[in-house]
């Protein structure tokens, strides 16, 4: 969920050259983020299995990053799909509310574009390879 359009298409560039990105899907916003994770409006139909993570921005427009975030975790159905905080925020109210609110990583986005096209593809690779997720 990444409202830069470059940041996201950065994202999705390096997912791709490594094989990732084949389910991989870009919201533009917190509020179509809440929808598109929770079935509702426009994705009410959405059939598919919930997604092995989440990279979630904190500066999304309609709704945060953190609210996202809160969201997911208080619904049943969401409370355990691994969110990955990726963000140009390092802060430390961020970082600590990002944990207090369940989040599973927190990546600061590197200002290089290859430094963020390799942070993408670790980051990649580790949940959609790596990580055993909930079942």
């Amino acid at each position: 969920m990444e409202d830069d359009v470059n940041d996201a298409e950065l994202s999705v560039r390096a997912l791709r050259k490594r094989g990732l990105a084949n389910r991989l899907r870009v919201v533009e916003d917190g509020a179509e983020a809440l929808d598109f994770l929770l079935r509702d409006g426009r994705w009410a139909d959405r059939d598919e299995r919930p997604p092995r993570v989440v990279l979630l921005d904190l500066k999304l427009p309609k709704m945060n990053g953190l609210e996202v975030l809160r969201a997911l975790r208080s619904n049943e159905r969401t409370r355990k799909i691994p969110v990955v905080i990726v963000t140009s925020s390092r802060e430390d109210p961020d970082v600590q509310a990002a944990y207090d609110l369940g989040a599973n990583g927190y990546v600061v986005k590197p200002v290089d574009f290859e430094a963020f096209a390799e942070v993408m593809t670790s980051v990649g690779l580790y949940w959609a390879l790596v990580n055993e997720p909930p079942r």
